[in-house]
């Protein structure tokens, strides 16, 4: 909502130009950057978390409850995430 259309149209004719293997790269850093926002936020709410718990705690974020207890053996919902 903060782009100008003009300026929209020239980042989407990059992307377009863009090398398949860049697009990955690209999406992979936004993703790796995002995951560790989160774990600052985490650490910074739970600051004697171990780090297998902050762990739990970002997978907890994407999977659900019954996915989280049957892989990890962890429950999100005594816990909070």
């Amino acid at each position: 909502m903060d782009t100008t259309p003009e300026v929209e149209r020239l980042l989407f004719d990059a992307y377009r130009r863009m090398a398949s293997w860049e697009k990955v790269r690209r999406v992979s850093e936004s993703t790796r950057a995002c995951q560790e926002l989160a774990l600052a936020g985490m650490r910074e709410r739970h600051p004697g978390a171990s780090e297998r718990e902050l762990e739990l705690r970002l997978a907890a974020l994407r999977l659900d409850c019954e996915t989280m207890i049957r892989v990890y053996g962890w429950d999100p919902a005594q816990t909070g995430h």
